[in-house]
């Protein structure tokens, strides 16, 4: 299983989902309007708490690791994201084949590629530094921590602004796979790919980094640093 882990940013902390996280995103999820469009997000507390120990019954299998998303500033639950579709290359290929199970990395699997979805935030804070931070301190971990060579991400082919958000991260679109699965509204959807790649990261990484500089609020005690140099210390471990 992958090693839960805690990620730290300067407006937002990525905490491993756990069952302490079930009244908070219940609050979160009233604040929208039903379904938030193209996400799965658990309505109530039965919801709630079926939707982390679905999520932890999924880190357990090394599938995915799921964050509940808190602002520092009020410590409040504002959504959730997580890791999904973890891909393990598991070394060299050698031949022949070997039926010989893979041993477990002390500390927990590292992948070889992962992806990043099954987001939802409330509205207060979609298309701002909350989104845009949590997909930096995501992106670090895969990259710097776990040393991916592949960072995927997709969204319904209608879903606008998610592809929107995507695109400006600097993730390229790989294609779109018509007729690829049923959205939550029961109609057959095209989903869009995307992907960032090693060799990629360094360019995203500068241009996030930038953006969130550029979104500084002015004051004497704002949230997040003034300048992209006050960024570098959080992104380069």
């Amino acid at each position: 299983m992958p090693a839960p882990v805690i990620l730290d940013g300067r407006i937002v902390r990525l905490e491993p989902l756990a069952p302490h996280h079930v009244p908070g995103l219940v609050a979160a999820a009233a604040a929208l309007d039903g379904q938030a469009g193209f996400t799965i997000v658990p309505h109530g507390e039965q919801e709630a708490r079926t939707y982390v120990f679905q999520a932890e019954a999924a880190q357990l299998a090394g599938t995915a690791l799921a964050f509940a998303i808190r602002t520092t500033a009020d410590d409040c639950v504002v959504g959730a994201t997580r890791f999904t579709r973890l891909d393990y290359w598991q070394g060299p290929l050698t031949w022949p084949l070997s039926a010989e199970p893979v041993t477990a990395l002390p500390g927990g699997a590292i992948p070889d590629a992962v992806e990043i979805g099954n987001t939802w935030l409330v509205p207060a804070v979609r298309g701002g530094q909350v989104n845009l931070e949590s997909k930096l301190l995501l992106l670090t971990h895969a990259f710097d921590g776990w040393g991916v060579r592949r960072v995927s991400l997709r969204a319904d082919a209608r879903n606008q602004r998610s592809r929107a958000a995507i695109e400006r991260l600097g993730a390229v679109c790989d294609g779109v796979r018509r007729a690829h699965s049923r959205g939550l509204d029961g109609a057959v959807r095209d989903t869009a790919f995307y992907s960032i790649l090693h060799d990629e990261w360094c360019g995203v990484r500068a241009r996030i980094v930038e953006r969130l500089a550029a979104r500084a609020a002015p004051g004497p005690a704002p949230l997040i640093p003034a300048t992209a140099a006050a960024w570098r210390p959080l992104v380069h471990p």
